[in-house]
């Protein structure tokens, strides 16, 4: 059997305001490929399958038009929630659904209850929500949840699971599902079985030959920006290998003043990436962002770390200490990376004055 190892498609996110509507829709037009070139039985989705609970219109038409086109190109569909997802919303109506060969399984009660494909049980192991389901963490729930499972597969079986392994790398886009400090859960949880395909983290990883992390078909923060993103084509017993996925735009993250991000060529290769911009001039310069999207028009982040300034270590009950008018000083100063000059502060103290006033008459 040859099965598609996906997951954390976030159907309906957005990158820091940037729609990445049209890159969800060729991802899923890449996978409908992929499934007709390399005849793929199964694809599974290993659950974030939308970016929230309440997912906006487009996202879940997308999704219903994804399932709908896999099933066409002849590969069955079994899908997990994940944290991002409401497990009640995902799996309505999944005892009808699965005649159509798409299986959408939500629930801490169908853990143990294999999909049978061919005659490989999958079982699905939703995102379980630790105080939801009566577990004091995750590691508690899961080791629950495939103590059950291990009663009743073989050797042969694959699991699916949304959850955070030991050993396995975290980005920024992920959402923290800690409890109590607790998250992470040993990878020994999953051995004995075929495939343990796993989703969550966005990276794709080898935790072994028989357990990964499919990651994220896009990046979704720009700590994604060095993955190779994709999915594993999965021979069971026999090869794995990543698929890798299409690439909207790149992800850069650059540095320096402002002056030489518009004027070096060092940055020409970058002009037409997604960026973020970290800007090293001593002061802030006057409407850094519009006058770089003059050369970098896809800036998305920017930020300010004024090169070989010391920032202040007071506590904030030392920095709110004076005047209205040293305060507020202190925060251009903190904020500008330069004091305020003496026509800016006199300006403030003729502001606060008339606050003063106003509020008195």
């Amino acid at each position: 059997m040859r099965l598609l190892h996906t997951s954390d498609w976030h159907l309906g996110r957005s990158l820091h305001r940037a729609s990445l509507a049209a890159a969800q829709e060729g991802f899923v037009d890449h996978l409908v490929d992929v499934v007709r070139a390399e005849s793929v039985d199964v694809v599974v989705v290993s659950g974030d399958v939308y970016d929230r609970a309440v997912p906006p219109l487009e996202a879940v038409e997308l999704c219903s038009s994804a399932f709908a086109r896999l099933r066409d190109a002849g590969a069955r569909v079994v899908v997990i929630s994940g944290n991002h997802d409401s497990a009640r919303r995902l799996g309505f109506g999944s005892s009808l659904i699965d005649a159509s060969g798409v299986f959408l399984r939500t629930s801490l009660a169908t853990v143990d209850v294999p999909v049978v494909l061919d005659g490989v049980p999958f079982f699905a192991v939703p995102y379980l929500e630790p105080a939801a389901h009566g577990f004091g963490s995750h590691v508690a729930a899961l080791t629950d949840a495939l103590t059950r499972v291990r009663a009743v597969a073989g050797p042969s079986s694959v699991v699916l699971a949304h959850c955070w392994v030991a050993g396995g790398d975290a980005a920024e886009s992920e959402r923290d599902i800690s409890v109590g400090g607790v998250s992470r859960v040993p990878v020994s949880l999953f051995d004995g079985f075929g495939y343990a395909a796993l989703g969550h983290l966005h990276g794709p990883q080898v935790l072994s030959p028989t357990v990964r992390y499919s990651g994220s078909p896009l990046a979704y923060s720009f700590s994604d920006a060095g993955h190779v993103k994709g999915s594993w084509l999965v021979e069971l017993g026999g090869t794995v290998e990543l698929v890798p996925a299409p690439v909207p735009r790149r992800l850069s993250v650059v540095r320096g003043s402002l002056s030489s991000l518009l004027s070096s060529a060092e940055f020409t290769s970058v002009e037409q990436d997604w960026l973020s911009v970290t800007l090293t001039d001593a002061a802030r310069p006057d409407q850094a962002m519009e006058r770089l999207r003059s050369r970098f028009p896809h800036v998305l982040v920017l930020g300010f770390e004024p090169a070989g300034v010391a920032r202040t270590l007071e506590s904030y009950a030392s920095r709110v200490r004076g005047s209205d008018v040293e305060v507020a000083s202190s925060f251009v100063s903190h904020v500008r990376g330069t004091s305020a000059t003496a026509a800016e502060t006199a300006l403030l103290a003729e502001a606060f004055e008339a606050v003063r006033v106003g509020q008195s008459a």
